[in-house]
Order: C-alpha cells, then structure tokens, then sequence
C-alpha cells in the first residue's frame, strides 16, 4: 500500500470533515451574534442597575456589578472577532497587535468575572455566619481590595499571552492562537486551574451558606418557641418573610453555581484535553472533530458571560426586580416586581 494514500482521507471521511466544518462555521457565525447581543444588553442592564445607590453600598452587589462589567468587556472583546471571523473579517486573525490585544483581554476577564462571583459567594457565607467578626470582615473595602489584588494577579499570569499569541496560523483551532505547543500548554493550563478552582470554592462556600442559612433560622425558632406566648405570634409573619428571602437566595445560588459548572467546565475539560494531546498527530477527521467542540464550548463559555443578569431577575427576588423596573422608568411595576 502506498504511504502516502494510506495517510489521506477516504471520500466518506472528506465528505464528514467539510460537513463538520461546515457546521462549525455556521455555529460560529449565527450563535456568536445571538450571545454578543444577550450577553451585551444582560450585562449593561446589570451595571446600570447595580450601580444605584441602593446597591452600591452593598459588598456583594458591588462584586457583582464590577463582574457584570468585566463579563461585557469579555464578551466585547472575545465574541466579536467570533462574528467578524464568521464573516471573514476577523482582524484578530490577520493582526498581530489585534491578536495579542484580544487573547490577553479575554484570558483575563474570564477568569476574573468568575473570582469575582467566588468574592461574592464568600461575601454572603460572611454576612450567614453567627460569629461577629466574620461579618465584620465582609465590607465594601474588602472587595475593592480582594478585585485590584485579583486583577494584578490575573494580569501577571496571563502576561505570557502578548508574547505567545500569533496570528496567520494553521492547524489551530482558530488563526489567532499561541504559537508553540509551549505556550498554548501554559496558557489552557493557567485558564483551566483558574476556572475549575473558583468554581468548585463557589459550591463550597454556596453549600456553607445555605447552612448557616438553616442552622440561623432554627435558633431563631427555638428561641421564640421557649418566650411563647404573644411574641411568638408576632414574629410569624416576620419569619415567613425571612423564610421567603432565604428561598429566593437559595434557589439564586444553587441556579448560579448550576449554570456556571455547566457552561465553563466543557472549554476547561477541552484545553485539558488539548494540553494532553499536544504531541499526538491528529487526522484530518479528529482536527475537524476537535475544532467543532473547541468552538461549542467558546460559545458556552461566552453564554456564562452573558447569564447573570438574567438569573439575578428571574431568581433574585423582587428588590433587583423593582430597581430594574425603576432604571427602565416603569411605575407600575405588576405582579413580577412583586413576586
């Protein structure tokens, strides 16, 4: 047998591979614009609202507006060079001062959008906890250190990517990426850790949470059952109000942390797997394969970016509700505002 033949594609295999392709650049090129318009409007609403002043006092919602605006800034800078590529004016792809620009830029606000969730998750195991001095801790000058300190630290890591990131390459999964096998190990492997270990510190600190959340609502019980007696039907109503708000912060975590793990986890595992196979020489099918879910999980990933305003309004009570409604200018604000 011929070495040569033995190496190419049989035509039911090339015929795969430009449909796999095909796909991809169709994923590409209508999904990136549906996500940079939803992540884009979510996340402007998001820093409009949360910078009112109800909430700019607040450390866990300054965490939150700080991320929203990191999570824009990811997508801005990530999602349209996506659609541009799909239309084949990607810049990125072409430019080197683009290409380095985009690569650092994207690196960065991933990960910090999602420390910054991890901050505020801390932030509200803090605040449930019986113990003063570790609701002293949660301020808003805490914050502000814990996001500058992240953001240098980020930016320091990931410093390796203006020298790493090259346009006008072949057999990478996009034009713009690391030129050596060196520098894309250390670059899906610096993103990875920093994705993986926040996630799993958030569903750690959102189960510690809930606990405090619980055991707090039980003292309390046990308290106003030994007084008995009168105060015991004052405080029914209240604890049926907190008990309302406990749900609604419960259910906001619990779809927080859900939506995280699912979006992020698959582009982690996937420059897990490129890391690992650095050195095999893929087929043209696996290249094709492999570029396929390199771009489905950036799409997920890019999702992730553009979801938190739309869970704190669906599942965030009616406070976030009413200052969204106030932002927008609507008086009446209905049964939704409410709930």
């Amino acid at each position: 047998m011929d070495p040569l033949n033995s190496t190419m594609p049989s035509l039911a295999d090339a015929v795969l591979i430009e449909t796999i392709n095909h796909a991809t650049h169709q994923i590409v090129r209508y999904c990136s614009i549906f996500i940079f318009l939803f992540g884009s409007i979510g996340n402007i609403l998001n820093v409009f609202v949360l910078s009112q002043l109800p909430f700019r006092l607040n450390p866990c919602a300054v965490l939150f507006l700080f991320s929203s605006a990191v999570n824009f800034i990811a997508i801005l800078s990530g999602l349209l060079s996506r659609m541009l590529s799909g239309w084949g004016a990607d810049l990125t792809a072409t430019n080197r001062f683009f290409c380095k620009l985009r690569g650092f830029l994207v690196n960065i606000t991933r990960v910090v959008a999602i420390w910054y969730i991890l901050f505020a998750t801390i932030d509200r195991w803090l605040l449930s906890s019986r113990r003063l001095q570790r609701r002293q801790m949660s301020s808003l000058k805490n914050a502000q250190r814990a996001m500058i300190i992240t953001l240098i630290l980020s930016t320091l890591i990931f410093s390796h990517v203006i020298y790493c990131q090259e346009p006008n390459l072949v057999n990478t999964p996009q034009k713009c990426y690391g030129k050596t096998q060196a520098c894309q190990f250390l670059t899906d492997i610096s993103f990875t850790t920093l994705t993986i270990l926040p996630l799993l510190l958030i569903l750690i600190f959102g189960l510690m949470t809930i606990r405090n959340i619980r055991e707090s609502r039980a003292r309390i019980s046990h308290i106003i059952t030994q007084l008995g007696g009168n105060i015991r039907a004052t405080n029914a109503n209240q604890q049926r109000r907190l008990a309302k708000q406990d749900h609604y912060l419960l259910i906001m975590l619990l779809i927080q942390i859900l939506i995280l793990f699912v979006l992020s986890l698959p582009l982690s595992f996937q420059k897990i797997y490129v890391a690992i196979t650095a050195n095999e020489m893929p087929s043209g099918l696996n290249t094709a394969v492999n570029n396929l879910v390199y771009n489905i999980s950036q799409m997920l990933s890019f999702l992730a970016n553009g979801m938190p305003f739309y869970i704190y309004t669906l599942a965030g009570g009616h406070t976030f509700r009413e200052a969204l409604f106030k932002f927008l200018g609507i008086r009446h604000l209905g049964f939704f505002a409410r709930r």
